[in-house]
């Protein structure tokens, strides 16, 4: 969690910019949020059945951790609608990008709840050290 999603028409995304879209929203999405990194899950899917596609050649679907403010969400669809745009040359109407909010107890990550947001260096702390108990 977050967890994107990125449905295209088929052949609209390159192969080459799906690895560059994926780098982009896990920098964006942490950034803007100061979530670690290992928390961003990013797939995508060409003519997947969600999120549908309507009239869009890229639909990108965020389910992210309540809590973010309207100015971070914001934030995030115009950024990561512009990285979409650049990497694939689409024009920015051809390319949906959405949040919904997820309560972060709703979501496991690594075996434990997540955290609600603003606290996830004490979570990673114990989460952490308890991976770290189980190995020895």
């Amino acid at each position: 969690m977050p967890l994107y999603i990125c449905n295209a028409k088929a052949g609209a995304v390159p192969e080459n910019a799906k690895a560059k879209i994926a780098e982009d929203v896990t920098r964006i999405h942490c950034e803007v949020t100061d979530a670690p990194p290992t928390f961003v899950h990013v797939f995508h899917f060409a003519d997947g059945p969600m999120p549908p596609l309507g009239d869009k050649q890229v639909m990108l679907y965020g389910q992210i951790r309540h809590g973010r403010t309207d100015d971070q969400k914001a934030e995030i669809v115009s950024q990561m609608q512009a990285s979409v745009v650049e990497h694939t040359g689409l024009a920015p109407e051809a390319v949906h990008v959405f949040t919904t909010d997820t309560p972060a107890s709703w979501v496991m990550e690594g075996g434990d709840i997540l955290p609600e947001p603003g606290e996830e260096d004490e979570w990673l702390e114990r989460h952490n050290a308890k991976n770290h108990a189980k190995a020895k």
